[in-house]
């Protein structure tokens, strides 16, 4: 399987995907949208949206949407991430089981991107944002 070059145009372009996929949210509860874009080997890009639910623990986050239907459409290794949270009034990171999820299909150096905007765009990689995934050994 071939991998994609990542630049910081590719990330930019990531994140602006990310920010499309936001409006799509439905967040009627938290009124918090939130949008991610998942970059995968093959170079092809898949979004999601935080979906909510009346109860609460049924929601899911944009960035396991992205990645579950990246999965359903044949993708297993990711190249980048990108999240948006325009409401935010700083950038905010995936949570622990988006985290969690994201390792599952990505390596340490996967770079992501998350940010409320363009100027405020933070860039990590996976291994920074989950420094001690223990779980790897279990695939083996």
């Amino acid at each position: 399987m071939e991998n994609v070059l990542v630049t910081e145009e590719k990330l930019e372009g990531l994140f602006e995907a990310a920010m499309q996929a936001s409006k799509l949210a439905y967040c009627p509860y938290s009124k918090f949208p939130v949008g991610a874009a998942i970059l995968v080997s093959d170079g092809r890009i898949f979004t999601g949206c935080n979906v909510e639910n009346r109860s609460y623990g049924l929601a899911n986050c944009a960035e396991r949407t992205a990645i579950f239907t990246a999965v359903a459409e044949g993708a297993r290794k990711i190249a980048a991430v990108a999240i948006a949270a325009p409401k935010a009034e700083y950038p905010v990171g995936p949570c622990g089981a988006c985290r969690q999820v994201l390792t599952e299909f990505g390596d340490d150096d996967v770079p992501v991107v998350f940010g409320s905007k363009i100027e405020n765009l933070k860039k990590a990689t996976l291994g920074q944002l989950y420094p001690f995934d223990s779980l790897h050994e279990l695939a083996q």
